[in-house]
């Protein structure tokens, strides 16, 4: 678990430090150029530093659109109620599974909804800053995250992990113990609230006092809205299921259409006015530029979405099985969340989309992506968007 989550974060800072060290220096390598067909509003970028928490950061931003384009009103909603709300029900879940579960940085849009829906939201300026706490100026999990789970840990096992691989034999395995340590959640949230703050009962907003709750209920989001598609083959089409993925400790299911099905609702949400939220991997095989995501030439042909395929069906149906190939060798894996909100497309004419990222305002397009079509079709893992959005067929069958 530790050694997945280090490998990614890796991933993730030596992007950033790349892409940063050319913005920096006014390089711009990128020999491409687009032209945007489609762009919906949003709010501004914020930078997830070093946390792994692009999935409340990409679903905020996410959320914060859909009440920009449902009101008109702007709103900067605090990541670390979240991240408090939501380490909390993580760690809770680990000690009722017994220790048998994942601890983790990551998460899914699933996890934002669930906490504002049983514990409500406050704006940022609510809470008080993590980077006053942790000694950085942003979100900086490289202390407190280490710390939080080696607490939770203690709670179910009384001298280690449960990783028994670790151990040459069965007498040196962890012991579990008999019941949870008593008291647990006072140290757990004693941790949590250490480095991200304590989440105020009450606050001040635009004149008025409000609970988290009621703040919540004022933003006009019904998070019975909010809804994943997917696609992969291991689990029969036009069902639901929960994606096997370490990071979506929640169990929440996916809706699982074809590859072809899943982009064309994609297109009309953002052609309808609306949002969308993706989770997918930008660590597997893809090409990098700043900013730009593609895929390599030896597989553009292979989408169908960048050449003129002679069998559209056949192409369709090896990008569904290259999809389920990279997602069973782990070639492709859910580490990353944004938000999805134009399209463009190249100097070539190949489509683009838009896509807001977590990493704050670098590169030659101050946070924003340009992720090629080809390279969306194929390590999409799942996208979260409102089911309003969705052709009248897909929206019956999601209710």
């Amino acid at each position: 678990m530790k050694r997945l989550a280090l490998t990614i974060l890796l991933v993730f800072t030596m992007v950033w430090q790349s892409v940063q060290a050319q913005h920096t220096a006014g390089q711009n390598p990128s020999t491409k150029s687009f032209t945007i067909l489609k762009q919906l509003p949003i709010t501004s970028i914020k930078n997830q530093w070093r946390s792994g928490t692009c999935w409340d950061y990409g679903t905020l931003g996410f959320l914060e659109a859909e009440i920009l384009r449902k009101t008109g009103k702007t709103y900067d909603l605090c990541e670390m109620f979240v991240v408090n709300k939501d380490y909390m029900d993580n760690a809770t879940h680990y000690v009722r599974m017994h220790g048998y579960s994942q601890i983790s940085e990551g998460g899914s849009c699933d996890d934002v909804v669930d906490v504002i829906r049983n514990h409500g939201i406050c704006p940022e300026n609510a809470m008080p800053a993590p980077g006053s706490l942790t000694g950085d100026t942003l979100a900086n999990f490289r202390v407190f995250f280490p710390e939080f789970e080696r607490e939770v840990i203690s709670a179910v096992w009384s001298n280690g992990p449960r990783e028994l691989n670790r151990f040459t034999t069965e007498e040196q395995a962890p012991l579990r113990n008999k019941e949870p340590k008593a008291h647990w959640q006072d140290s757990v949230q004693s941790v949590i609230e250490k480095y991200v703050g304590r989440c105020p009962e009450t606050f001040e907003y635009e004149g008025r006092t409000w609970t988290p709750m009621e703040f919540a209920a004022s933003l006009q989001l019904d998070m019975d809205d909010y809804v994943s598609l997917t696609s992969y083959t291991h689990h029969p089409f036009n069902q639901w299921f929960v994606i096997e993925a370490p990071y979506k400790w929640r169990l929440k299911p996916s809706y699982n259409i074809p590859i072809d099905e899943l982009m064309a609702a994609l297109d009309y949400a953002l052609d309808k006015g609306f949002t969308v939220a993706w989770g997918g991997d930008v660590s597997g095989n893809f090409n990098i530029q700043p900013a730009v995501s593609d895929l390599p030439d030896s597989l553009l042909s292979i989408t169908g979405q960048s050449a003129v395929a002679a069998d559209p069906q056949a192409q369709t149906a090896r990008l569904q099985q290259l999809r389920q190939e990279q997602w069973d060798d782990w070639t492709f894996t859910y580490d990353h969340v944004m938000l999805i909100y134009g399209k463009a497309v190249d100097e070539n004419g190949r489509p683009f989309y838009l896509v807001k990222n977590t990493w704050g305002e670098i590169g030659p397009y101050k946070g924003t992506w340009y992720m090629s079509r080809d390279y969306i079709a194929l390590n999409t893992t799942y996208i979260f968007l409102n089911r309003h959005a969705l052709p009248n067929k897909l929206q019956k069958a999601v209710k």
